[in-house]
Order: C-alpha cells, then sequence, then structure tokens
C-alpha cells in the first residue's frame, strides 16, 4: 500500500473503502498502554516471535506464513476492542471464508463490505509498523539445529518473562523526551502529538545525538571518517 498523504498530517490511513487504520494521539495511547501495544504486537507478529507457540501444536514456524499466522489468532482479534486502531468497524462480524476467485483463505464482513485477504493484511502490518516504528522480525535459522537451539532459548525466555509485570514503555519515553532539551513539548503538549509525531521526533533526536557525538569525535581525532561503514551517522537529518 502507497501511503500518499504525509503521516505528520493525518490521523488515519485509508486500506479499503470501509477500513482505515486510525493514528492515535500519545495521550489515547496512554490510557491504556499494554492493551494497545498487546494489540499492534499481535497484529503485526511474524512466526518468528511465535516460534515457541507454534512450536507447541507441532508446526514449524518457518514453514508458516505472516497471513496463516494471522489467520490463527484472528479469533483472539475478534474478540477485542480494536477502536483505538480501527474505529467503529465491527471485527466482529469478519468470518473466515475462501475466495471465490482463486479459494484462498480470506476474513469477509457481508455486512460492511469488507474482504481482507493476504495482500490487504499485508498492508493493514505495514502501515501499523509504519506508524508505530516497529521493525518487522523475520530471522530464520540457518539450519534445524540452530532452529531448535533458538525454540530452546525463546521457550526460557518466555517462560522467565511471564512472571514479570508490564513494564510501561510509551510513558518512560514521554518522560524521557520531555526532559531533554531538543524535544519542544511538555507533558500536556505531548498528549495531543499522534504516535507517528511523538515516534519521529524520537528517532530525530536519537539521529542527532548520534551525529554529534560522532563530530566531536572526528574533530576530536579519535573517529576517522573513512572507517565508518554506515555514513548515516555523518548526517543529522532521521531517513
Amino acid at each position: 500500500m502507497e501511503i500518499r498523504k504525509s503521516l505528520l498530517k493525518s490521523s488515519s490511513v485509508d486500506v479499503l473503502p470501509n477500513l482505515s487504520i486510525r493514528i492515535p494521539t500519545v495521550g489515547e495511547i496512554l490510557e491504556d498502554e499494554q492493551h494497545y501495544y498487546n494489540l499492534i504486537s499481535s497484529l503485526t507478529a511474524t512466526p518468528f516471535q511465535y516460534m515457541v507457540q507454534l512450536d507447541d501444536i507441532g508446526l514449524d514456524f518457518t514453514e508458516v506464513t505472516d497471513y496463516q499466522l494471522f489467520m490463527m489468532l484472528f479469533p483472539s482479534f475478534a474478540r477485542s476492542d480494536m477502536r483505538i486502531l480501527f474505529g467503529d468497524t465491527d471485527w466482529s462480524d469478519l468470518s473466515m471464508g475462501n475466495s471465490p476467485e482463486n479459494g484462498s483463505p480470506i476474513l469477509l464482513s457481508e455486512k460492511n463490505n469488507i474482504v481482507i485477504d493476504e495482500l490487504t493484511y499485508s498492508q493493514i502490518a505495514d502501515c501499523i509498523r509504519k506508524i508505530n516504528n516497529i521493525k518487522k522480525e523475520n530471522r530464520k535459522p540457518g539450519n534445524n539445529e540452530a532452529k531448535q537451539f533458538r525454540i530452546k532459548l525463546e521457550r526460557k525466555k518466555q517462560k522467565r518473562n511471564a512472571k514479570k509485570p508490564y513494564e510501561p514503555y510509551l510513558e518512560k519515553l514521554v518522560v524521557a523526551l520531555v526532559n531533554r532539551p531538543e524535544f519542544k513539548y511538555n507533558y500536556e503538549q505531548v498528549d495531543n502529538l499522534s504516535i507517528y509525531q511523538f515516534n519521529q521526533s524520537f528517532e530525530q533526536i536519537k539521529t542527532s545525538i548520534h551525529f554529534d557525538n560522532t563530530m566531536i569525535g572526528v574533530y576530536a581525532g579519535t573517529v576517522d571518517t573513512s572507517k565508518i561503514k554506515d555514513k548515516s551517522c555523518l548526517s543529522w537529518i532521521h531517513t
């Protein structure tokens, strides 16, 4: 999906004529941060991130597509409150079916005239990632031994983290940025920024700090620019 309108000026992105993705404000997300990040994490999940759960039901995560995983997780989506992302669109009305054109699995709402196929899901997931600055996790182990070792490590990690309470993410970023001289918003003002605007500000400040530190090293003679592989650190503009 090509996003033609600047996300800095947008409050939503149209995916289908009857389906849009909202770009919530920081304040809206802070009302229930855990719910929001659980929701977008599930909607953008890749089999690599669900390797343990897939292994538990006898599936090889390297053989499962993103769309197949989405269809497996859909029943839980249908019961979730997704208004913060999709407004008043009723996802509980969507049911699983098959495309009359090629027989591939789809989600269909005759009431709302919505059809979500693999391409549409990919567009939804990519849009959510872009809005929320999420990198896609699509790594694959080089061989079966590496795969089994990775699953074992991930299983231990999940068991360890299952006992930990949720750690606020966005709240900590807000506190950190509000107390940076480069960030021009106070606590009240930041509530009204869209999450895309906030994320872009965060990335720009990180880029500027990295650039400043690099230039200090260059001027001090401790950094040789000819040996820097990633030349992006030589620009203060985030791309």
